[in-house]
């Protein structure tokens, strides 16, 4: 769950001084409300959206949960507060959940994939989120059925191309080893020759970069062919999409990290409703 100090930010951001429409023009009253799916998908986003309406005096109950499929026209939440509570946090929690059910959605759709060729294979996250947004990004990705890889660059040591431009293969994962002997080693290459360069010099996880299936089914054989193939993680990445995903799962390796999970979010619909009618509007 994301600390509410942090989701208050975006109402804050929202209305930072108030929502002068509503408390302009609605009157002080408790109303009912309902929140409904209007995609099939992955729902996620429901933790956070229900503390949200809690902190403002909503009582709320839930039909649905983070991480379950739902069909189009599915009630998430029925809510009962005060009018204006449940306009002011409107949006900023119908954009929580139309975000991370997109994220979860779209994470879903590439596990299911690469289980059918490989139920092995895990699909991860990059780091490509929006400001801001990378722990609701990557909480998404989880209830998704994916794996969040880092979280920021303080999690574990990851040697791209640019650091590569600046210090040898070998001696970087030399000084990355001896700096702790407890911190994962991840290394990005481009070919299968440094691949078995970064194997030997003792890399704990291979990022095969912007290779082809062929290329990454060559590179797999010659690690197996030396020995090395055993004791690492295999990962590729590099514009990874839909229609990759089987033919990547076939190589032999262990993960598929996708940046278009998080950077390119189709946003999943979501509608909240006030009821009108006998019973559903009390003036306090």
């Amino acid at each position: 769950m994301i600390p509410i100090e942090d989701l208050l930010r975006f109402v804050r951001e929202d209305a930072p001084w108030g929502d002068v429409t509503s408390e302009t023009v609605v009157p002080d009253v408790i109303c009912r409300a309902v929140i409904r799916a209007k995609d099939a998908g992955v729902v996620a986003g429901l933790a956070e959206a229900r503390a949200l309406f809690e902190h403002f005096g909503v009582t709320v109950r839930q039909h649905s949960a983070d991480g379950r499929a739902v069909a189009p026209g599915a009630t998430l939440f029925e809510l009962d507060g005060p009018a204006r509570a449940i306009l002011l946090v409107e949006r900023t929690t119908l954009n929580i959940i139309g975000r991370m059910s997109g994220i979860a959605t779209r994470t879903r759709e590439a596990v299911d994939a690469v289980r059918k060729v490989s139920p092995a294979v895990r699909i991860a996250a990059t780091r490509k989120t929006a400001p801001g947004l990378r722990m609701l990004d990557k909480k998404a990705v989880v209830l998704g059925g994916g794996d969040p890889h880092r979280y920021c660059l303080s999690d574990m040591i990851l040697i791209k191309d640019n650091h590569l431009a600046l210090v040898p293969l070998p001696e970087a994962i030399g000084k990355a080893k001896q700096q702790s002997l407890y911190r994962t080693v991840e290394v990005e290459v481009e070919t299968a020759q440094d691949a078995i360069l970064a194997a030997e010099a003792g890399a704990d996880i291979i990022l095969l970069d912007n290779m082809a299936p062929d290329a990454v089914c060559e590179t797999v054989r010659m690690l197996n062919e030396r020995g090395l193939r055993d004791h690492l993680t295999l990962e590729v990445s590099g514009g990874v999409g839909a229609g990759d995903l089987a033919g990547y799962a076939a190589t032999g390796i262990d993960i598929i990290s996708m940046g278009a999970l998080t950077h390119t979010v189709r946003n999943f619909d979501v509608s909240l409703d006030i009821l009108k009618g006998v019973g559903t509007v009390r003036i306090l």
